[in-house]
């Protein structure tokens, strides 16, 4: 049977919330007059939600096809930056990857724009472990219905979502996968379900999932 470990990235692999800021409020500045300024509160806020809902929820004053333009091109830039300063990494990241590839194959599916999985990975090197990514920005479609994509794609046949807020488990949910909760991330789930405070202890919980 094969199995495998599917994540969310930002609240589950990392914390980008500062450096996304920054790209942010200086293209904001930059494109849009400074319509309104963007922090790492704002970013946090609105983690885990895909590139349409953010415009609206960031962007409120404008119409929605203005933007969506502004957010794209927030996301444009965005890439770019942090493909320079990155983001920070939760503790053990790269020792916990290595463990658990060695025994599930990994992937990534997020609500992120195109090219933003992309520059994470370069960033940090960290290509060599995961099998396949996917995300709103290639295809518009949501979590639940990309987590299924990787899933078929992949030919699992069993499979577990990490993520850290209620809309990552509800997607988990939609794609008829296991979950597991981020709990150090940037949400709080509504349901009982497994969970880890830290990433280290991710392989010692899926022996319990599984």
């Amino acid at each position: 049977m094969k199995k495998g470990i599917i994540f969310d990235m930002d609240g589950t692999l990392w914390d980008s919330s500062e450096n996304v800021a920054r790209s942010w409020d200086e293209t904001v500045r930059k494109k849009a007059g400074g319509i309104r300024r963007i922090t790492a509160e704002d970013i946090s806020s609105v983690m885990g939600r895909t590139m349409t809902e953010i415009a609206g929820l960031l962007f409120p004053m404008l119409g929605q096809k203005e933007a969506n333009a502004l957010v794209d091109l927030c996301g444009e830039e965005e890439n770019a930056y942090l493909r320079v300063h990155g983001g920070i990494l939760y503790p053990k990241l790269s020792e916990t990857l290595q463990i658990l590839a060695e025994e599930y194959p990994l992937y990534i599916v997020s609500n992120c724009q195109k090219g933003y999985i992309e520059a994470f990975l370069d960033y940090y090197g960290l290509w060599e472990y995961f099998k396949d990514t996917e995300c709103f920005g290639n295809n518009h479609m949501g979590k639940g219905h990309n987590i299924a994509l990787v899933v078929k794609r992949n030919a699992l046949d069993d499979a577990v979502y990490v993520g850290d807020i209620q809309g990552d488990y509800d997607a988990s949910m939609e794609a008829g996968v296991k979950f597991i909760h981020a709990a150090y991330g940037f949400g709080k789930i509504s349901q009982q379900v497994a969970f880890v405070r830290e990433i280290s202890s991710l392989p010692q919980v899926l022996r319990e999932v599984f």
